[in-house]
């Protein structure tokens, strides 16, 4: 530790039950250049990658099914959820960016140095189902939008999907700063495309900003209650909050207490610009599957293939499905390059085993290509659209199991010191972690009986 750092954040380092060990993903720590005499906006820029890694991971291909499902089901009523799941997100994020930035560890290098080795143990068992689930939707995807733009079979496209470690091993050589520049390009391509099909889809304004406020029907309904809280797990996804607190290391800022409060600062505002722009995307894949589909009597399209096949015949526009499918591709290959980092992260976090990126790459693709092999295999397009939506389900089961630890934490002064949750946000995330596990526990209750 610096030696003019405050004892109160000297003494906050003893708190923790074992002795760190090592820097979160050591190979990028730090390397990325912080101007100490320089504008704002030059500062922000410096801060800014960390944030759009962690929104890719609010709008991948899982988040395509629960959208497309709930728009088309429901219209616009869910739209509320999307917002909510958003605003959740946003804060977080902050604690997670934060837990980074004040203690030094992400947040799986926290639990091991908190929880006795069983219980780290079973924690990352749960995260690693998390991130297989989630990887499973990018696998899906990505084969699903192969299929759609050059007629590749889903069989195919699950085998090609596993060849993109050599995209993120040419990219991790290159530097930090060059993954951040592909991923901010994919997202604008993104971006542009559902910007497109929101000017075709001619959404109707009035029901659109009804369905921001929440209603009641949403908890009282349980197939709405179903999609709700998939749309929840495929927003705001449990890797992403192990992701964020160790990638915003990745900066070469004052490892000082007022080194660390403009770093959370600047940290924060590309974090919550980020989410902002994820949730257009996600509010847009819904609002056009509401307009295009719901309003037109489609009510029971939840496959990405039907909406593709549906999009161009029901907007009139030739080049509407085609958009469609470039925007998926480029969701799943975004998804797949923030995956690897995650898992990654994860790994070396908890078990302080640390692989070489192609080999744990490899295994996480795996462990998703597999399941995704044999239900294609097995039950072509209708399966992989169920278990691409089942597979948010999961994510959406295991996010109180990084909330609780991230919102502890942070709400404990003497491992925080300074940076620890100010009175209101402690209520407010004990509320929100509260309700994320009360939802989930529900949709358990139901599902089961």
């Amino acid at each position: 530790m610096n030696e003019i750092e405050p004892m109160e954040i000297r003494e906050s380092q003893k708190a923790w039950r074992y002795k760190k060990s090592g820097n979160s993903l050591s190979e990028a720590f730090s390397s990325i250049h912080v101007p100490k005499k320089a504008s704002f906006f030059k500062k922000l820029f410096a801060f800014t990658g960390p944030g759009l890694l962690v929104a890719v991971g609010y709008m991948d291909p899982g988040n395509w099914a629960t959208d497309i499902a709930g728009g088309s089901q429901f219209g616009y009523t869910l739209l509320a959820v999307i917002l909510i799941s958003n605003i959740f997100a946003i804060f977080l994020q902050h604690l997670a960016l934060k837990l980074g930035i004040a203690t030094e560890r992400d947040l799986a290098q926290a639990c091991r140095d908190h929880y006795h080795p069983v219980t780290n143990f079973i924690l990352w068992f749960l995260c690693e189902i998390a991130i297989a689930a989630c990887d499973l939707a990018e696998v899906i995807g990505s084969a699903i939008a192969l299929n759609l733009l050059f007629g590749l079979p889903l069989i195919w496209g699950v085998l090609i999907t596993s060849l993109d470690v050599m995209i993120i091993l040419f990219l991790q050589h290159k530097g930090f700063r060059y993954l951040e520049a592909l991923v901010a390009a994919l997202m604008f391509v993104i971006l542009c495309c559902f910007g497109f099909e929101i000017i075709s889809s001619n959404p109707e304004i009035m029901p659109l900003l009804k369905g921001l406020v929440p209603q009641k029907e949403i908890i009282y309904n349980p197939e709405m209650l179903y999609i709700a809280i998939g749309i929840l797990g495929a927003t705001v996804m449990p890797h992403n909050l192990y992701l964020h607190s160790s990638i915003v290391q990745t900066r070469n800022y004052p490892r000082t207490a007022e080194g660390k409060r403009t770093a959370i600062r600047y940290a924060t505002i590309d974090s919550t610009a980020s989410l902002f722009i994820a949730f257009f995307i996600n509010a847009a894949i819904l609002i056009v599957a509401a307009a295009a589909f719901h309003t037109n009597g489609h009510h029971d399209v939840a496959d990405i293939t039907d909406a593709h096949n549906l999009l161009s015949p029901v907007l009139g526009s030739a080049i509407a499905s085609t958009v469609f499918a470039i925007a998926l591709l480029a969701s799943g290959q975004n998804s797949t390059l923030t995956g690897t980092l995650a898992g990654q992260i994860v790994m070396e976090g908890f078990l302080n085993i640390k692989l070489k990126p192609w080999l744990r790459r490899l295994i996480t693709r795996l462990i998703a290509i597999i399941p995704a092999f044999a239900v294609t295999l097995l039950y072509g397009e209708k399966g992989t659209a169920d278990l691409l939506v089942f597979s948010q389900i999961i994510l959406s089961m295991q996010l109180g199991f990084a909330i609780v630890p991230l919102v502890l934490f942070t709400n404990n002064k003497a491992k925080m010191g300074e940076f620890a949750n100010k009175k209101a946000l402690k209520i407010f995330m004990v509320l929100v972690t509260s309700l994320i596990i009360g939802l989930n526990a529900y949709l358990l209750y139901t599902s089961i009986f």
